[in-house]
């Protein structure tokens, strides 16, 4: 064996590759099933079974609720709703090309024509087809469209559309639209062939040209790959359709001086590696290469010489669909009438890396979204190119039906695919807009999606703009990544297109907006008026509260009915309270604020609850050397004057009898209702009976409020 020549575009195509990536990764996320095999490759959905890619036969086979991932060759209407109707989740593989050909037979149908299908009409690929177009007929070749057509549509007028099966090869196809040009009066022609089959068949052919023997290497279940082996076979002697290297007869491969090797689209490349390497090992022991041409495969395993024929490898140039409105004009009566080939080369469209292309979209999905073009290549937008926006999903962005208009970014004519990218023209736009906000001093909205030293970067429309610390809004020393998710408005205060740099500010705005709600607070503001307020710092003397662009102070007396020894031990900055303007002075700036509720005073409670002469317990909170305060119930202390501690001896100071926390039987003895003072006794319980269960004791802890202005004047007064 001399030369190992092998077809450049062996192996996955685009559609293949894509699905089972998406088999893969759905996988991932739990087991699975695919309604049909994914691929006609044993191996390949062997290896994805074990991933936990599990193949149904049927709709009946797959359990109610499951994730079910339509292959390649797509699905029905009928079998979407079925799987609906299961509650199944569905993820949709479909070959671009063959989606591409539903929503062809769908509009042909709207339209009332007849739709002509050329293809195997026993391939899955050809009866999802027909359950998504309306009145069709299946032909295989020229004498099927004859007998089939002669007897379900023998009237000339008839409105007719041509597509074809994917992988149907352009010869069946030319010779069926000679007999509908000759025969029909109103025919439209679509070129649905993919391209990346009819590169790999036109490799087929002159690869076999070129060589002794052919190995077309495939599952036999697959159409495209016996395809190639007949295509081989027409020009070849030998041809071996191997499905992995045991299938090669390596004894009769030694015969032969010049070994062509080519695969069908669903050959995965560890199988045509194996084979190349089974190969290898044979030609070592026979003669060595006469030449040496450096064009090499990746798929070479080391030591073998794999020639690329220059022939083989010349690009296939795509050709582009032919439009409804062109094809209508074509009819079997115009003398002028173009031929099937004339028509595609007519049509032929050339896309450009670096052209701007408006298209269609076809679908969406979690990967990528599809774009009609109107050419034989397949659009797709990878999600990481429709958008850096992190807060925007796909359907914010685009819906299937509308137009969106991209940049390609890389034309791929082996695959008949070409990448675009949507964020590569938005972000031209974007900077225009970043650029006239910061002109115009306007407020623009992104979401902060990291921190560092220095501050924190927010992406707006997915241009990352640095906001340092200073202008975060945040206090000094706040932790910057309690910011990271969080949506903010900001202003551009710097724009350095050439070295992509922007910088803003959360705290212009924030300033912006604290002055007109200040504006706003200073006009209405008045004794008495509510707010809802938001606790800005705290201090030992009481908190600070902005109400609305304006801060105003609450006096730890006026923060709770309860006794507060520091306005911490019940609030923390960020709470929001309720609070109502005690007083305010506009010309100072200043304003009291209070949060205790009146209907919630303590000394109400206390006067409907007790009268004088009651016995009740109370419990010693403070000692004083004139006597000790005791609590009644929150927020109304009593006094027990030093003189009325003890019956028995004299006393000098509280502490001799009594400490703080200590809980003792008193007498109500007075009750100022002007001062709110009450003085209590234990003394006077000596001349009176021990108390029982008429004893009153302190309410529990749904009781009202410390309030802070009955003991400090107790106080007062008793210092006096």
């Amino acid at each position: 064996m001399k030369k190992l020549i092998a077809a450049k575009s062996a192996g996955f195509c685009y559609g293949v590759s894509r699905a089972i990536k998406i088999a893969e990764e759905t996988a991932k996320r739990g087991p699975c099933y695919t309604l049909g095999s994914l691929i006609h490759n044993k191996a390949v959905t062997g290896m994805l079974s074990g991933k936990g890619v599990h193949e149904a036969g049927g709709i009946e086979e797959i359990p109610e609720g499951s994730t079910v991932i339509i292959r390649t060759h797509g699905a029905s209407p009928d079998e979407y709703e079925a799987l609906e109707r299961k509650g199944c989740t569905i993820v949709d593989a479909t070959c671009p090309d063959v989606a591409k050909i539903h929503r062809l037979v769908k509009d042909i149908s709207a339209r009332g024509r007849v739709t002509v299908i050329i293809g195997d009409e026993d391939h899955p690929e050809v009866r999802a087809i027909r359950g998504w177009s309306g009145r069709s007929v299946t032909v295989k070749d020229a004498q099927e469209a004859q007998r089939k057509l002669s007897a379900l549509v023998p009237d000339p007028l008839t409105p007719l559309s041509v597509v074809q099966q994917t992988t149907e090869s352009r010869e069946a196809v030319q010779n069926c639209c000679n007999f509908f040009k000759k025969q029909y009066t109103n025919t439209e022609y679509f070129d649905t062939i993919c391209n990346a089959t009819f590169r790999r068949q036109e490799e087929a052919r002159v690869l076999a040209d070129c060589v002794q023997a052919v190995i077309v290497i495939g599952d036999k279940t697959s159409a495209n790959t016996r395809r190639l082996a007949e295509i081989c076979a027409e020009r070849c002697a030998v041809v071996i359709h191997a499905e992995n290297v045991n299938d090669l007869p390596m004894s009769k491969l030694a015969d032969f001086g010049t070994i062509g090797v080519t695969a069908g689209a669903s050959a995965p490349e560890w199988i045509i590696k194996e084979v190349c390497d089974k190969m290898t090992e044979g030609m070592d022991a026979m003669e060595n290469f006469d030449e040496k041409v450096p064009d090499t495969e990746e798929m070479t395993p080391q030591g073998a010489e794999v020639v690329i024929d220059p022939a083989v490898s010349e690009p296939v140039e795509a050709r582009e669909t032919i439009t409804p409105e062109a094809a209508a004009e074509v009819t079997a009566g115009d003398e002028t009438a173009e031929t099937f080939d004339q028509m595609l080369e007519k049509n032929m469209r050339t896309l450009t890396t670096g052209q701007k292309i408006t298209g269609i979209v076809a679908s969406i999905s979690a990967a990528e979204v599809t774009v009609d073009l109107g050419t034989k290549q397949s659009g797709y937008i990878p999600i990481a190119e429709l958008t850096d926006d992190p807060d925007v999903k796909p359907e914010d962005i685009v819906q299937v039906g509308s137009e969106i208009e991209t940049y390609v970014m890389r034309v791929n004519d082996v695959e008949g695919t070409v990448m675009l990218s949507k964020k590569r023209l938005d972000t031209v736009k974007y900077w225009e807009m970043i650029e006239k906000a910061k002109d115009d001093k306007e407020v623009v909205e992104g979401t902060v999606i990291e921190d560092n030293k220095g501050g924190i970067v927010v992406s707006v429309k997915g241009i990352r703009v640095f906001v340092p610390a200073s202008q975060s809004g945040l206090p000094k020393g706040a932790e910057m990544s309690s910011l990271i998710k969080t949506k903010q408005k900001l202003k551009i205060t710097e724009v350095n297109r050439a070295r992509r740099r922007v910088v803003g500010s959360i705290r212009a705005v924030q300033y912006s907006q604290r002055k007109n709600a200040s504006e706003a607070t200073w006009a209405e503001i008045e004794v008495g008026k509510k707010y809802r307020g938001v606790v800005k710092s705290l201090t030992s003397y009481g908190a600070f509260i902005d109400i609305g662009g304006v801060d105003g102070m609450a006096h730890v007396s006026e923060l709770s009915w309860k006794r507060v020894r520091n306005p911490a031990d019940i609030l923390s900055v960020g709470d929001e309270i309720d609070v109502y303007v005690i007083s305010f002075d506009k010309e100072a700036k200043r304003i009291s604020l209070g949060c205790k509720s009146a209907s919630e005073n303590p000394w109400t409670k206390f006067t409907n609850t007790y009268n004088i002469g009651d016995v009740i317990s109370v419990k010693i909170v403070k000692l004083m050397p004139f006597g000790a305060f005791a609590e009644i119930l929150p927020g109304v202390d009593g006094l027990i004057h030093v003189s009325q501690i003890s019956a028995d001896r004299r006393i000098g100071k509280p502490d001799e009898v009594l400490s703080e926390g200590q809980t003792v039987n008193v007498k109500i003895t007075n009750i100022d209702f002007d001062k709110k003072k009450v003085s209590l006794s234990i003394r006077a319980l000596a001349f009176e009976p021990a108390p029982s269960e008429e004893l009153k004791s302190v309410p529990g802890e749904d009781a009202v409020v410390y309030d802070t202005e009955t003991a400090a004047a107790q106080e007062d007064s008793s210092a006096e």
